[in-house]
C-alpha cells in the first residue's frame, strides 16, 4: 500500500479522535499519542466507552481515550500463500512462508461488545475480538470456505463497511454488516456483500446471506475496477461511496455513490450515480468523504483528486436529498420512460450485456425497495450526473476529510498524504479557498498515532486574543474571564454571557456577585463540600419524603442553596409497599413495625400510616371463613376441623375459642397459620351426621381374613378417611390377612419356600427332587410311584389343601445298554457314507477334468480370437488415429449440441420448433411480439415470478414428465443469458427438493428420476457446463470407442431386418446363427468424380443398402455425417463387363422362401471379390430431371417398386423371424429343451471376443471421465462440494447417500446420457445395433457407481457376467475419483459464476433465444389462472406488481385488448 493511501485512512480516523477530544477538559499538556512498531493501516473508536482501536500490520491494539496501551493481540505473520485456500493445514497448500497481516477492516459491533478484524491472510477471513479485552477472540473460523472471505488479500484493495440489520422472511431481524470492496485477482468478485454476525440454520458467521449475480459476480468486476472510499447508512438506505472506470481502454476513472435499500434481500434497488467535482469533472477520483448536517439537511462531504494525480486536491459538498431525488429520476425514467429524462437518454445498464434489453417496460412503481423485475442494477449516464463546486482547492492530495459543527458554524478538518491536518472554517473575508479560512499542523507518521485537540481556546489569556482568530470554537466567557467554548461558559446563553463575534468586541467586567463560586469551578478542592449519612433510608411508595443530609464544608452555598442538589453524591435507600403480600387486616398488623403499616378502612387495603390519616381501624374486621375441611362430621364428634378464611387473627393466642353447634373444640395451635384473604362471600356450614350401615358384603369370610368386605349405606362420606376406623369382632381391618412371612406351603411334608403373597396369588418354590413323604390320605396306597403329592397351605392355625404337585418319574435305562445301541448304527452309517463319497468324488473329479480341459480350449480359442480381432481392429483404426491426430473429429458446434441433448428426444425430434427455430408469427406484429418476449425474459429474471411460475406448473396433475423435461430445456435457453441467476434458481430448488426428500426419509431417492423441472435443469446445466470438458479430454475416447464398436460390428454378419450382429456386446442383440460369409474388396467410383478407386472392404451376406453405407463412409470419410449424402440418395451400379447392372435391395430377381422374400446381397448378385462399383448421386432439381427425363422415370418406377416390397412384412435378410419364433416356442423334451439353450450359449462366447477386442477403448475412455488427476471441470467441483454441504446439514444423510447423489447427478444425469447417444456430441449416425452395444457398456458404467454389491450366479443377465470381473476395478476408479475430488481446492462463486458469464457471452447469441421464451408463454398461457392466483397470494409478488406486468405481456402476445 502506498504512503498518501495509508495517510488517508489514519488521518480519517484521527480527525474523528480530534472531534472526540473537542469536549475534553483543556489543560496546558503535551499532546497524547501512540506508537506501533509496524505501520498502522486502521483506526476506530468505541463511542460509548471512548477506547480507540488500531488495526496494524500483524497487530491489532486496544487504547484509552489518554491512547495508553491495554491489550494487543498479534495477527501475523502467517504461513500462507496467495493461491492457498485456508485452512492451510491442507496438502493442498503449498510453497507457503511466513507473510504479514495487513488490516483491512476494524468495525465496532456493538450489540454484542465485539470487534470485526478483517485481514489480508487467509483470503480476507475475519475475526471477533472481545471489545474490552482484544486478546480474547471470540470467534475464527478458516474452514467454512469460500462464503465467509469478506477482505482482499492484494494490498492496493480498499475495504469499506458498514453495520446493519437484516430481516428474512420469516420476520426474524439479525446483526450484518455490508461491505464493499475492489478487484483483487485471487478475491472474491462480490463487489457488494452482506455479512450476517451469527450462526443460523444454513447460515455461518460472515457469510454473505444475499446472492446478487450481478453486483456480485461478473466478468465485469476486474474491467470497472473499483475503489471503494467511503460507506454509510441514513434512513433506510444504505451508500457506497467508490470510483470506477467506464471500462474503456483510457481507464480513467469516475467517482459514483450508489444506493440500495437496507431491507432489499436481492440488491434489486442498487443504483449508481455518477459525481462530477469541479469545473469540467477536473477532480474524477474520489479520495475520502464524510456525512455531516451542517443545517437542517445532511451533506455529502468529499475530497477528490484528479486521478491520482497528487498536484492538486479540492472539497465538494452535496447534500444527500438531492443525491435522492437524481436517484429517484434515474429509477422512474427506467421504470416508465424508456430510460428517458426529458426525451435524453439518461439510463446506463453497466453490468449487462444486453442492455437494449432493459427499460422497455412501463410500470407505475410504488416501491423503490422491490423492482426485481430489472435483472441488472441501473446508473445514471455522463450527461446526467450530479454536479458540484470545489469549495476549498489545494495543492497536493488531499487524503482525508471530517466535519464538525460548532454553534451554527461549519468547520472542516481535511488530511494530506503528507500527514498534515488543515482545519477550514467558513468566514465572511476570503483568505483562502471560497470563503474558507485555514490552519495547519502536522500530526502524524505511519508508525504512530496523535491526539490533537481541535481547538486551544484555553492558550488565549485575554479577550481579544481570543476572539480575533475567529475560531468557531472559542469566545470570552464574560463572568469567568476567561477563553472557553460556549459549552464551557455557565451563563453563556445570557445576552453577553459568551462573547464571539467577527467585529472583534470584548467587555470587561469590573466587578460581580456573589463574591464565592464553586470550589469545583475555582479548584478550591479542600473546601469542597461533603454529604453523608441520608435520613431517612427506608421510604413508602406514594408518599412524598424529604431526605436530609449531614454535611461539612457548606458556608460557600449558604445563598445559592437550589444548586446543592447537583453536587450530591449517589446514596441508595430502598421504596416499600405495605400492600404486597398483605391483602387482609391480619396480615398487615402482622407487618415489621419499621414499615409503619396501619390497616385503612375507608380504602381497606394495607397502608403506609401517614396515608391514612383518620381511618386507621385499631381492630380488624370480624373473622370471615371461606371453607370449612370437611363438610360433614359425627353427631358426637371426633374429628379434626379446618377452617380457612381471612382476619383469623395475627397470633395463635388470638383464637380465644372454637365452638360447633356450642360444643366447645380444642384449639390445634402447632397448626395454626395467620389467614390470607379469600374474596368469596359465601356463608359455609358443618353438617352434623352419622354414617348409618345397611349391608355388608360378602356375609362369610375367612376365619384367618383377607377377605375384602364391601359396606354400603347412608352417609359414609362423613368426616375424613383419618378419622374412620372399621372392626370385625373388635379386630381392626387391614389390607391382608397374613403376611408372607406368616404364611407356610407343604408339598408332601416338606416345606416350599414363600415368594411373595399378592391379594390373590402366592408364589412358591416346590422341592427340587419329589419327597418321599406323602401326605396321610395316599400313605394307606401300596403303589405310590405315580401318585401325586398334596399342595399344604397353612395360615396360623388353618391349613387347607389347594392342589396337588406332580413329579415326572425318571426311567433310566442302563448304560450298557445304551452305547451298543447307539454307536453301532453310526459306525455302519459312516462307513456307508465313506464309500458313496468316494465313488462320487472319483467321478466328480473325472467330470471336472473333461469340463476343465473343455474349458481350457475354450479359453484358448477365445483368447486367440480376440488377439486376432484385436490385432485387426488396431490395425483397422490406425486410419482413425491418424484423422483424430489431424484434429478430424466431427464435434458438434453448441448450438447444435445444446439442440441435440435438449430437444431431440422432444416429440417433435429434429422438427422441433426449437431446433428448426421457425416461428409463425405474422410479419405485422413480429415487432409487438418481440419486445412483449423482451418483457416476459424481464419478468423471468424476477425470482419471485419464476418460482412461482415453476411451483405453479408442476402443482399441476396434467403438467406430466415430458411436459417437465421440455419446460426445462426451454428455461435452460431463455435464461442463458444469465448463467449465474439460471444456478440461483437451480439451488434454490435443489434445497427445497432435498428437504422433501430427506424429510420423507428417502434421501436416496432423490436425484434418481426427472420427475421434477429442477432435476431436468441439472441435466441441462451439466451438459452446459461439461461441453468443453468433452471437446478437450474425454470427446476423443468416446469417439474411438465410437468408431471401434462400429468397426467390429461390421466386421462380421448384422442382419439388416432383425438388427442383430454376429459381434455385439449385447446378447440380446446376438446372431445365434452361424452365417457363411467372405470378406469382399471392392473398387468403387464415383460418378462425376473422376477417375480415381476407392477399395472399400464389405462382406458377400451384406445387403446393397449396407453396402452404401460402407461406400459412403470410406469415400467421404473427411466429411461429418451431415453432409454426406444419404443412402436414399445414391444408386450402385455393378459393371461386370460392358453393360452395367443397377443393384437394389429388392427386385423382381429377389429370392422367395414360401411366403418369405430375401433382402439381396452381394453374394445373391455373385459380386466377386476386387469388382468395380459405380457410386451414383441422385439427381433431384428441376433441369436434371427435364434433360433425363426418361431416366428419372425409369429410376422413380425402380424405386416405388423396391418401396413396395419393402413395406412387405413377409421379407428377411439372414433370419427368418419365423424361425426365431419357433426356437423360442419350442416344446419338448428337457432334452431338447437343454440341447436348445446350449446351442443358443454357445454363441455367448462371441461377446467375449468382442469385449476383449474392445477393452483398451472401454478402459480409456472411463479413465478420461473418472480420473481426478486430470483437469476436473469446475462445475464437478463446485456441485459436489454443495452436496457435501447439504449432507453435513442433515443427520439423516450418510455418505452412501451422498455418494448416490453424486451419482445420479453426474454419471446417471450426464456421462451416461453422452455415452448411449454419441450422435449428441459428434456428427455422426449410430445404428441400432451398434447402439444396443453402447448400451452395454453404460449399464456397465452405471453399475460401477454404485455402492451395492451385485451378486451373480448363473442366472444373471449376459451383460453383467461379462464385466463381472472388470467391475471391481471400475467401482474403485469411482471410489478414488469421487475421494480425489473432495480433496481439491474448492470453486468458489466467483471463479464458478465468472466461468458461467464466459459461457453465457460465448454461446448466447447462437440459440433461439426468442424462440424459447415464445414457447414459455405457452405454458404460461395455458396455466394463466393457476400463474396469476399464486401471484396474488404471494405478498413479495404484489409489492413488485407482477400480477400486472404479466397481464400486459398477455395482452400484447395474444393480440387483447383490455382494460389495462
Amino acid at each position: 500500500m502506498t504512503s498518501w493511501v495509508q495517510a488517508a485512512l489514519l488521518l480519517l480516523c484521527l480527525l474523528l479522535l480530534c472531534l472526540s477530544a473537542a469536549g475534553n477538559q483543556l489543560q496546558k499538556e503535551a499532546l497524547l499519542d501512540f506508537s506501533s512498531i509496524t505501520p498502522i493501516n486502521n483506526v476506530v473508536q468505541d463511542p460509548r466507552s471512548g477506547r480507540v482501536y488500531l488495526g496494524a500490520v500483524n497487530t491489532i491494539y486496544q487504547l484509552d481515550e489518554a491512547l495508553r496501551e491495554e491489550a494487543r493481540t498479534v495477527t501475523g505473520p502467517k504461513e500462507d500463500a496467495r493461491t492457498c485456500t485456508p485452512p492451510v493445514s491442507t496438502p493442498y497448500c503449498q510453497d507457503t512462508k511466513p507473510s504479514p497481516n495487513v488490516n483491512k477492516l476494524l468495525l465496532v459491533h456493538p450489540s454484542n461488545d465485539s470487534l470485526i478484524v478483517c485481514g489480508s491472510r487467509y483470503r480476507g477471513i475475519c475475526s471477533l475480538l472481545n471489545l474490552s479485552n482484544v486478546e480474547q477472540q471470540l470467534y475464527y473460523s478458516d474452514s467454512k470456505g469460500e462464503r465467509t472471505y469478506v477482505a482482499s488479500i492484494e494490498d492496493g484493495v480498499a475495504v469499506v463497511a458498514v453495520m446493519s440489520t437484516y430481516i428474512n422472511k420469516d420476520g426474524n431481524t439479525f446483526n450484518v454488516f455490508l461491505v464493499g470492496k475492489g478487484y483483487g485477482s485471487l478475491d472474491s468478485s462480490k463487489l457488494i456483500s452482506t455479512r450476517i454476525l451469527q450462526d443460523y440454520r444454513d447460515w455461518v458467521v460472515f457469510e454473505s446471506i444475499i446472492e446478487a449475480s450481478t453486483v456480485q459476480a461478473t466478468p465485469f468486476v476486474p474491467k470497472y475496477l473499483h475503489d471503494f472510499r467511503h460507506a454509510f447508512k441514513e434512513e433506510g438506505f444504505v451508500y457506497f461511496l467508490f470510483s470506477r472506470t467506464m471500462g474503456s481502454t483510457d481507464n480513467k476513472n469516475f467517482t459514483f455513490v450508489s444506493r440500495l435499500c437496507e431491507d432489499d434481500p436481492h440488491y434489486y434497488s442498487y443504483t449508481e450515480l455518477q459525481l462530477n467535482c469541479g469545473p469540467g469533472n477536473r477532480y474524477n477520483k474520489v479520495q475520502a468523504a464524510y456525512v455531516a448536517s451542517p443545517g437542517k439537511e445532511l451533506v455529502l462531504f468529499m475530497v477528490a483528486s484528479p486521478d491520482d494525480d497528487g498536484a492538486d486536491s479540492a472539497l465538494c459538498m452535496y447534500p444527500l436529498n438531492t443525491i435522492n431525488e437524481r436517484l429517484v429520476d434515474i429509477i422512474s425514467a427506467c421504470y416508465s420512460d424508456s430510460g428517458k429524462i426529458a426525451g435524453i437518454p439518461a439510463v446506463d445498464i453497466p453490468y449487462s450485456y444486453k442492455t437494449d434489453e432493459f427499460c422497455t417496460s412501463h410500470i407505475d412503481v410504488s416501491s423503490l425497495c422491490g423492482a426485481d423485475f430489472l435483472p441488472s442494477p441501473l446508473a445514471s449516464k455522463p450527461e446526467f450526473a450530479q454536479q458540484a463546486k470545489a469549495v476549498i482547492i489545494r495543492r497536493g492530495l488531499l487524503t482525508a476529510v471530517a466535519i464538525a459543527v460548532e454553534n451554527d458554524h461549519t468547520i472542516a478538518f481535511l488530511g494530506n498524504s503528507l500527514g498534515e491536518v488543515y482545519k477550514a472554517r467558513r468566514g465572511w473575508n476570503v483568505m483562502c479557498g471560497s470563503g474558507w479560512f485555514l490552519e495547519v499542523c502536522k500530526v502524524m507518521s505511519r508508525e504512530s498515532i496523535t491526539k490533537v485537540p481541535v481547538q486551544t481556546c484555553h492558550l488565549k489569556t485575554d479577550c481579544q486574543s481570543c476572539v480575533s482568530p475567529w475560531d468557531p470554537y472559542c469566545g470570552w466567557c464574560v463572568l469567568e474571564g476567561r477563553c472557553t467554548r460556549r459549552s464551557d461558559c455557565r451563563r453563556a446563553e445570557e445576552k453577553n454571557g459568551w462573547l464571539w463575534s467577527p467585529k472583534q468586541q470584548c467587555v470587561k467586567i469590573v466587578s460581580f456577585n456573589p463574591p464565592n463560586l464553586s470550589c469545583k469551578k475555582t479548584q478550591q478542592g479542600a473546601r469542597c463540600p461533603q454529604f453523608e449519612n441520608p435520613d431517612p433510608v427506608l421510604i413508602p411508595v406514594g408518599f412524598k419524603t424529604t431526605i436530609g443530609f449531614e454535611g461539612i464544608n457548606l458556608d460557600v452555598y449558604q445563598v445559592l442553596e437550589k444548586k446543592i442538589a447537583s453536587l450530591l453524591p449517589s446514596f441508595t435507600v430502598t421504596l416499600y409497599s405495605c400492600s404486597l403480600g398483605r391483602e387482609d387486616c391480619s396480615l398487615c398488623k402482622n407487618a415489621d413495625p419499621k414499615y409503619r403499616c396501619v390497616w385503612c378502612v375507608k380504602r381497606k387495603s394495607c397502608v403506609y400510616e401517614k396515608l391514612c390519616t383518620n381511618d386507621q381501624g385499631t381492630e380488624c374486621p370480624d373473622p370471615h371463613i371461606t371453607d370449612i375441611i370437611p363438610r360433614y362430621g359425627p353427631v358426637r364428634g371426633g374429628i379434626s376441623v379446618t377452617i380457612k378464611g381471612s382476619n383469623l387473627g395475627i397470633h395463635k393466642e388470638d383464637i380465644k375459642a372454637i365452638s360447633v353447634v356450642g360444643v366447645p373444640c380444642i384449639h390445634q395451635e402447632n397448626k395454626y397459620a395467620v389467614s390470607t384473604r379469600n374474596m368469596m362471600s359465601v356463608f359455609y356450614y358443618l353438617i352434623l351426621q352419622d354414617p348409618i350401615a345397611r349391608s355388608v358384603h360378602p356375609a362369610n369370610g375367612s376365619k384367618a381374613g383377607g377377605t375384602v368386605i364391601t359396606i354400603s349405606g347412608f352417609n359414609l362420606d362423613t368426616a375424613t378417611r383419618e378419622d374412620i376406623a372399621v372392626t370385625v369382632g373388635g379386630v381392626v381391618c387391614f389390607e391382608k390377612a397374613m403376611t408372607a412371612k406368616e404364611a407356610q406351603a407343604f408339598v408332601g411334608d416338606v416345606p416350599c419356600y414363600v415368594n411373595a403373597l399378592q391379594d390373590d396369588k402366592l408364589f412358591l418354590d416346590p422341592p427340587s427332587s419329589q419327597p418321599q413323604a406323602r401326605s396321610k390320605r395316599h400313605r394307606r396306597r401300596r403303589d405310590t410311584s405315580s401318585d401325586t403329592l398334596d399342595l399344604l397351605i397353612k395360615f396360623g392355625n388353618g391349613e387347607w389343601v389347594v392342589g396337588s404337585v406332580h413329579y415326572e418319574s425318571n426311567n433310566e435305562v442302563p448304560l450298557f445298554i445304551i452305547i451298543p445301541a447307539v454307536i453301532i448304527p453310526m459306525l455302519l452309517i459312516i462307513l456307508v457314507s465313506v464309500y458313496c463319497y468316494r465313488r462320487k468324488s472319483q467321478q466328480a473329479e473325472r467330470e471336472y477334468e473333461k469340463v476343465k480341459h473343455q474349458l481350457e480350449n475354450l479359453e484358448e480359442s477365445v483368447r486367440d480370437r480376440c488377439k486376432k480381432e484385436f490385432t485387426d481392429l488396431m490395425i483397422e483404426m490406425e486410419d482413425h488415429t491418424n484423422e483424430l491426430s489431424e484434429g478430424r473429429i466431427p464435434f458438434l458446434d453448441y448450438k447444435t449440441y445444446t439442440d441435440r441433448v435438449f430437444f431431440l428426444p422432444s416429440k417433435d425430434g429434429a422438427n422441433d420448433v426449437m431446433i428448426t427455430g421457425k416461428l409463425d408469427i405474422p410479419e405485422a406484429r413480429k415487432a409487438i411480439v418481440g419486445q412483449a418476449l423482451n418483457q416476459f425474459s424481464n419478468l423471468l429474471n424476477s425470482k419471485t415470478f419464476l418460482i412461482n411460475f415453476i411451483k405453479t406448473l408442476e402443482g399441476r396433475p396434467d403438467f406430466n414428465a415430458r411436459a417437465k423435461v421440455y419446460f426445462a430445456s426451454l428455461l435452460t435457453v431463455a435464461l442463458h443469458g444469465k448463467l449465474e441467476y439460471y444456478t440461483d434458481i437451480m439451488r434454490t430448488l435443489l434445497l427445497e427438493l432435498m428437504g422433501n426428500y430427506v424429510d420423507s426419509k428417502n434421501p436416496k431417492l432423490m436425484l434418481r428420476r426427472s420427475e421434477t423441472v429442477v432435476e431436468r435443469m441439472l441435466c441441462n446445466w451439466m451438459s452446459i457446463c461439461l461441453y468443453q470438458f468433452l471437446k478437450d479430454s474425454a470427446g476423443e475416447p468416446l469417439y474411438k470407442l465410437f468408431r471401434a464398436i462400429k468397426h467390429q460390428t461390421e466386421k462380421g454378419p448384422v442382419d439388416a431386418r432383425v438388427k442383430k450382429a454376429k459381434y455385439t456386446l449385447n446378447d440380446t442383440g446376438l446372431l445365434g446363427d452361424d452365417v457363411e460369409y467372405c470378406v469382399l474388396t471392392l473398387q468403387v467410383l464415383v460418378h462425376g468424380e473422376g477417375p480415381d478407386v476407392t477399395p472399400v472392404k464389405v462382406l458377400n451376406c451384406d445387403t446393397v443398402s449396407q453396402v452404401k453405407e460402407k461406400i459412403i463412409e470410406a469415400v467421404y470419410r473427411n466429411l461429418p455425417y451431415s453432409q454426406r449424402p444419404k443412402v436414399d440418395s445414391v444408386s450402385l451400379e455393378w459393371r461386370p463387363g460392358s453393360t452395367g447392372q443397377i443393384l437394389s435391395d429388392l427386385d423382381l430377381t429377389s429370392q422367395k422362401e414360401g411366403r418369405w422374400r430375401r433382402i439381396n446381397t452381394l453374394a445373391h448378385y455373385n459380386v466377386r471379390d476386387n469388382a468395380t462399383l459405380v457410386l451414383s448421386i441422385v439427381l433431384h432439381t428441376q433441369q436434371n430431371y427435364d434433360q433425363n427425363q426418361d431416366n428419372q422415370e425409369e429410376s422413380k418406377n425402380v424405386l416405388l417398386k423396391r418401396n413396395a416390397l419393402l413395406e412387405d412384412d413377409k421379407v428377411f435378410h439372414l433370419v427368418r423371424p419365423d424361425e426365431l419364433d419357433e426356437m423360442k416356442s419350442k416344446r419338448g423334451s428337457m432334452k431338447d429343451k437343454s440341447m436348445t439353450k446350449a446351442i443358443t450359449e454357445i454363441y455367448l462366447t462371441r461377446l467375449l471376443s468382442v469385449k476383449g477386442t474392445l477393452q483398451q477403448f472401454v478402459d480409456d475412455f472411463f479413465r478420461s471421465v473418472l480420473c481426478s488427476g486430470a483437469v476436473v471441470p469446475p462445475a464437478i467441483k463446485y456441485f459436489f462440494d454443495f452436496l457435501d454441504e447439504q449432507a453435513l446439514k442433515h443427520d439423516n444423510v450418510d455418505e452412501e447417500t451422498v455418494h448416490i447423489w453424486k451419482t445420479n447427478s453426474l454419471p446417471l444425469r450426464f456421462w451416461v446420457n453422452i455415452l448411449k447417444n454419441p450422435h449428441f456430441t459428434f456428427d455422426v449416425h449410430v445404428t441400432e445395433v451398434v447402439d444396443a452395444s453402447l448400451s452395454v457398456i453404460a449399464q456397465t458404467f452405471m453399475d460401477a457407481c454404485t455402492k451395492t454389491e451385485h451378486k451373480l450366479s448363473r442366472d444373471s443377465p449376459s451383460n453383467k457376467l461379462l464385466y463381472a470381473k472388470e467391475i471391481s476395478t471400475y467401482k474403485k476408479m469411482v471410489d478414488d475419483y469421487y475421494k480425489g475430488i473432495r480433496q481439491m481446492v474448492s470453486v468458489s462463486d466467483q471463479d464458478m459464476n465468472t466461468h458461467l458469464a464466459e459461457v453465457s457471452r460465448t454461446h448466447t447469441d447462437k440459440l433461439n433465444t426468442q424462440v424459447a421464451l415464445h414457447q414459455l408463454y405457452q405454458y404460461a398461457s395455458k396455466y394463466y389462472d393457476g400463474i396469476i392466483q399464486s401471484l396474488d397470494e404471494d405478498p413479495a409478488a404484489q409489492s413488485k406488481q407482477l400480477t400486472l406486468r404479466l397481464q400486459r405481456i398477455a395482452a400484447a402476445l395474444e393480440n387483447k385488448v383490455t382494460d389495462l
